[in-house]
């Protein structure tokens, strides 16, 4: 990024450069071409935000709400350095009626707090808790673009994507977490509509590092091992161990996740009910699979009597569960990368399979929110839920409901045809 600032240079009117700013981001909105006095990396954020089809009059979807929210905020790493970022923030954002909102990596608004006259306006634009600012959800802001270019930002005025945030000037830095890597979310300080000082910027990016000394210290100590295990749509699960990724076998992925399942172990004979629809199936069979697999693992990862593994698991699904036990209901869209083993005829692992689909789609209908709606019924497993498609039906805008009914309409036709040419049970 340039050294140049938002601020106005010396003899520059402010109103000027927002006449000259409203007049670049009409031409661009209209033929997509990026006149002076744009800015470089406003102009490449401006294109990503053509690129994404954000509106340039369009409103903030608020994704996380209520219990969910305090959920999810309670969580989040950030939280541990909130107390630090308020002293920090209160005194500028009292005396200059600043806003501090604090956002995730998706670009959610997680906190945002500071002078009530200047909350009260920025909630007429949904900039609240728990809506989500992502470049690509409301193009060019100073959250949301800090987060997608991993670097300090200053957007002034017209130079913001959406018209109704315009009247506005934000300042916002990356917060990331020991060691480095991708951020965890973005500070940022909202304010009016008077000259950007480049002091903001400077006085945001302080702040984050502040708080990202803050995390490494308070940062918990990390377990020496851990086991991860991607078991969600997938029919071969993906195990990482000890710095290795082994495919599992259809048999070991199973014993995986019936063992991730159940830190406290099973016995053989629990197994062999969870594993096997045949109950006369032979215990030295499955004696056999648990002793290929601690060849897999090493002796010292797989414990018997009863059969456990002896360092903590991170599963894909344990994730969901958790997220949805949580109410955490985008989080937990947001990790479902399909159904659990979807080939697997384990009786367990069906049961656990099903359990979780009917519990994250019963909350996707709960939650009544067509964007995870859309997101379901798009995905390569859910295209045929005829469930969701009705449930989004009613939750779609009205513009957007007609389309949404035929899809619901055409698939309710195939389905009773298919239920029509079943043969008669005996």
């Amino acid at each position: 990024m340039s050294d140049s600032w938002v601020a106005l240079e010396p003899g520059t009117d402010p109103a000027e450069r927002t006449r000259a700013l409203r007049h670049a981001h009409a031409v661009f909105t209209a033929a997509g071409t990026v006149e002076r006095p744009v800015r470089p990396e406003v102009a490449a954020s401006w294109r990503r935000s053509a690129r994404a089809r954000v509106s340039p009059d369009g409103t903030a979807q608020v994704e996380l709400v209520d219990g969910e929210l305090g959920a999810y905020r309670a969580d989040h790493p950030l939280a541990r350095v909130m107390p630090l970022v308020r002293e920090l923030v209160s005194t500028y954002a009292k005396d200059g009626e600043h806003l501090l909102a604090v956002c995730d990596a998706q670009g959610r608004l997680l906190w945002v707090e500071g002078h009530t006259v200047t909350r009260r306006r920025a909630g007429r634009m949904n900039f609240v808790p728990g809506a989500r600012w992502a470049e690509s959800a409301m193009g060019t802001n100073a959250p949301g673009t800090a987060v997608a270019v991993d670097r300090p930002v200053q957007v002034f005025a017209a130079e913001h994507f959406s018209r109704p945030v315009q009247p506005w000037t934000c300042a916002a830095a990356p917060i990331h977490p020991p060691p480095p890597g991708r951020p965890p979310g973005a500070g940022d300080t909202p304010g009016g509509s008077g000259p950007a000082h480049p002091h903001s910027r400077a006085f945001v990016q302080a702040v984050a590092r502040a708080a990202e000394a803050q995390l490494a210290l308070e940062q918990p100590p990390q377990r020496a091992e851990t086991l991860t295990l991607h078991a969600l749509g997938r029919d071969e699960a993906l195990l990482v161990a000890q710095g290795r990724k082994l495919r599992l076998s259809r048999r070991h992925s199973e014993l995986l996740a019936l063992l991730a399942r159940h830190p406290e172990g099973l016995t053989g004979d629990q197994l062999l009910v969870a594993l096997y629809e045949d109950e006369s199936m032979s215990p030295v069979t499955l004696r056999a699979e648990l002793s290929r697999l601690r060849g897999l693992l090493g002796p010292e990862l797989l414990a018997s009597r009863p059969y456990r593994l002896t360092i903590p698991v991170e599963a894909d699904f344990l994730l969901v569960e958790r997220r949805l036990a949580a109410g955490a209901v985008s989080g937990a869209m947001g990790a479902y990368d399909g159904p659990l083993l979807p080939s697997s005829c384990a009786p367990e692992i069906v049961r656990l399979r099903e359990r979780l689909d009917m519990g994250l789609r019963a909350a996707l209908v709960d939650r009544a929110d067509p964007q995870l709606l859309t997101d379901w019924v798009r995905s390569p497993w859910g295209g045929d839920d005829l469930d969701i498609w009705q449930a989004l039906a009613g939750a779609s805008p009205r513009g957007a409901r007609a389309h949404v009914q035929a899809e619901v309409r055409a698939l309710d036709r195939e389905q009773s045809a298919a239920t029509w040419l079943q043969p008669p049970r005996p």
